[in-house]
């Protein structure tokens, strides 16, 4: 049973899912979908081609699907996809995309607290959590379970690996590595995201490999090439070891040391 109340104005051709509840004031457009169990509180603005999935909070005066804050946009049609179990707290902005049938994409299961922005064309994994303040600028892409502290912008085009964590007022401008935790302006890696790894289940055996990873590409004086040549040869590679590999063998930006 949905439960709307008599202030939101939804477009008749809104698509809204099985006990959805809409609070006072707020917006829905005529191109939206909401799936079931979405609760939306009040003065929430939702417009654009945007795909909300199943059983998502969002809080007050949150606003999603508006156009991008990018030169090049010049009113085509693009998307946002957000998926499952999501919490987006007051006041956040995440806008569509720049480019013809592209999508801003945020996955299932993140904690999207208040007064955070996610830019055009960004991807953003599962259980993430970006904390007050937080930001991304464009084609940001933020692997899972990444933590981004307080009042951090994160550089346009930049990517954040896997269980990775950047610290409050920080502003990574280039990629973040997989397992890694690093803080300030400059941004710098100081040692692996210990806690991260252990809320995401790593074995004890696994995260000896990444602590080895870390010293082989942080601590040895190896150039990146180097590095990756060194845990090549000299680690076994697991699931862990691979995906450190191919992600800075993929970055274009460079990686953050």
């Amino acid at each position: 049973m949905r439960k709307i109340h008599p202030t939101a104005i939804i477009a008749p051709t809104a698509k809204l899912g099985e006990n959805v509840e809409i609070g006072p004031y707020s917006v829905i457009g005529e191109n939206v979908t909401i799936n079931n169990n979405v609760k939306i509180h009040s003065h929430v603005v939702i417009e654009g081609w945007t795909t909300i999935g199943d059983n998502c909070e969002i809080f007050d005066s949150t606003c999603i699907g508006n156009p991008p804050q990018d030169l090049h946009y010049n009113k085509e049609k693009s998307f946002i996809e957000i998926g499952k179990n999501n919490v987006i707290r007051e006041f956040v902005t995440i806008h569509s995309a720049t480019g013809e049938g592209n999508k801003t994409i945020i996955g299932d299961n993140n904690f999207i607290m208040a007064y955070c922005h996610i830019a055009h064309n960004c991807i953003v994994g599962n259980n993430v959590t970006m904390v007050n303040g937080a930001t991304l600028g464009g084609h940001v892409i933020v692997e899972d379970r990444v933590v981004i502290s307080a009042y951090s912008p994160i550089h346009q085009f930049v990517r954040i690996g896997k269980i990775a964590m950047v610290g409050p007022l920080s502003k990574p401008d280039m990629d973040v590595p997989p397992y890694m935790l690093g803080v300030g302006n400059p941004f710098k890696v100081y040692t692996v995201n210990r806690v991260g790894l252990d809320r995401a289940g790593v074995s004890s055996s696994d995260k000896e490999i990444i602590k080895k990873i870390y010293k082989l590409f942080y601590r040895s004086g190896l150039n990146v090439s180097q590095a990756l040549e060194s845990i090549k040869k000299e680690l076994p590679q697991n699931e862990y070891v691979e995906h450190f590999i191919k992600f800075v063998e993929n970055s274009k930006r460079g990686i953050c040391k």
